[in-house]
């Protein structure tokens, strides 16, 4: 319906805003991005309507696409403060806080202040915890849940009061909050998501089809392009640290890299439709079809990142774990990274963060569906990796943090790359791009630094049941298991092969 209201009234700025604001919701951001070109131009543009607009580029990863119209609006909306309010909020999120700090200090002796309400403690919340002031974030936080009358969005709050309470080491009431969150998560995913909850956790479905040894014999490509011209590929279980390993090589001048994208489904999705079984029989997809499906991939790229004379692709999506099929036969001289870390921590992590893709939401709702995903992710890699033999290599986040300055030649020294002495400042790169997708936004902006590892140890008791299930992998990597919380944290054993 809103679909055909924009094409009704296409310079309309509030339905042009609900429609990007629908598909946004749907996880449709092409669409929303694409609803929101020159937004600029749209009629009934107000003070409201252009916070609205701004805050949602920010949500699609677009902030800078919003912030000097917001600034324009918050010199020229001497009685709404909202403009002000949504451009804190994206100072935040692209890690302006000492900008974001003194503008909230303005925005509370605003005369209009009191007219938003709940909105300017949360920010003030935010700004809080963001500089470490843990206390006064969880009594805020606090403040807002007693306050919250709907338990369908609760977990916007849940979420964040359980990192703070968290920071204080406050960690069996940071798990108890995070099972709240979880569940007022479920209650809302039951309102606008109920085909999802009706099937209920994903049982990973990709995993239990691997493709055939005759098949893979007879692939055969002689259009692939060659590694220096292929995609480097970054895969994992999400919360493995790929942000940090991806902003440290996107520092390299002869590397660019892109937000999180679906790229690589998508390519798989066009070799279905060229009419192949994936991932069984992919040897009858000739040279010109692959060609083609390749051509659509780079089409796709070119649309969120401009790479220059020389430089190659950093494509980083870690459940990409799952289409190593893909992978291999769309660039089979691409090298893949596939990083890794203690399975405790990286659950607890999923466990800890607020994931909007249904799917993956409901599979972290619970640690135990979260432990056999985990498993099904690494056993089909495996599996996959022995008969596809990638060009491939291994990263331990505990050995790239604790050895930064000894693991980055020999990674550059994998992907064939010269040496270049700004990949050892990723975090300058960070502060550079402004606007980072993932959680961990707020974390890479800092010197490389070891204290997310071992933060598992704090939480045992409530991991022990689901250790049977990752224990194979433990062993695999040489990682301790539970029950050595006297140990320093965590100890890292040679890899069992």
């Amino acid at each position: 319906m809103l679909a055909k209201a924009v094409a009704l009234a296409p310079d309309d700025a509030e339905i042009r805003y609900r429609y990007a604001l629908c598909c946004y919701e749907r996880l449709v951001m092409e669409e929303a991005l694409a609803a929101l070109d020159e937004w600029e131009k749209l009629s009934g543009l107000n003070a409201e309507a252009i916070a609205n607009i701004g805050m949602l580029l920010m949500n699609l990863g677009a902030p800078e696409r919003a912030e000097s119209a917001l600034r324009r609006a918050v010199s020229a909306a001497n009685s709404d403060p909202r403009p002000l309010l949504t451009l804190i909020q994206i100072l935040e999120r692209t890690n302006r806080l000492d900008e974001a700090a003194h503008l909230l200090a303005q925005l509370t002796e605003h005369p209009q202040a009191h007219t938003l309400g709940k909105e300017i403690k949360l920010i003030r919340a935010q700004l809080a915890q963001r500089m470490s002031d843990h206390e006064a974030a969880c009594t805020i936080f606090a403040e807002l849940l007693d306050d919250c009358a709907e338990p369908h969005l609760k977990h916007l709050l849940q979420f964040p009061l359980a990192k703070s309470l968290d920071g204080l080491h406050r960690h069996d009431e940071a798990m108890n909050i995070l099972r709240a969150a979880h569940r007022s998560q479920i209650e809302l995913l039951r309102l606008t998501s109920p085909a999802s909850i009706a099937r209920g956790a994903p049982t990973m479905v990709i995993t239990r089809f691997g493709c055939d040894p005759e098949d893979v014999a007879a692939w055969k490509d002689s259009t692939a392009p060659a590694l220096e011209l292929s995609p480097i590929f970054i895969v994992a279980f999400p919360r493995s640290g790929t942000t940090l390993l991806e902003v440290t090589l996107d520092s390299h001048p002869l590397l660019a890299s892109m937000d999180e994208q679906p790229f690589v489904q998508n390519a798989l999705d066009d070799m279905i439709s060229q009419g192949c079984s994936y991932p069984e029989r992919l040897a009858a997809l000739s040279g010109a079809q692959m060609a083609t499906v390749r051509d659509r991939y780079w089409e796709r790229v070119h649309r969120k990142v401009v790479l220059k004379p020389g430089q190659r692709l950093i494509d980083k999506n870690p459940l990409n774990i799952l289409r190593l099929p893909a992978i291999r036969r769309l660039f089979p001289h691409a090298p893949v990274i596939l990083a890794v870390r203690h399975p405790c921590d990286v659950m607890l992590s999923c466990f800890m963060q607020h994931f909007r893709t249904p799917e993956f939401a409901l599979l972290c709702s619970h640690l135990p569906s979260l432990a056999i995903g985990f498993r099904r992710a690494f056993d089909f890699w495996y599996q996959q990796e022995q008969l596809l033999k990638p060009k491939s290599r291994e990263l331990r986040y505990e050995t790239f943090t604790a050895q930064f300055q000894t693991e980055i030649p020999i990674l550059l020294d994998f992907l064939e790359l010269p040496w270049d002495d700004a990949v050892l400042r990723p975090h300058q790169t960070a502060r550079k791009k402004g606007y980072i997708s993932t959680p961990s936004y707020s974390q890479v902006i800092e010197p490389v630094h070891k204290r997310a590892v071992g933060r598992w140890h704090s939480y045992e008791r409530h991991l022990a049941d689901v250790l049977p299930i990752i224990q194979p992998l433990l062993d695999r990597w040489g990682y301790e298991g539970l029950g050595s919380s006297n140990q320093q944290p965590p100890i890292l054993r040679e890899a069992v092969s």
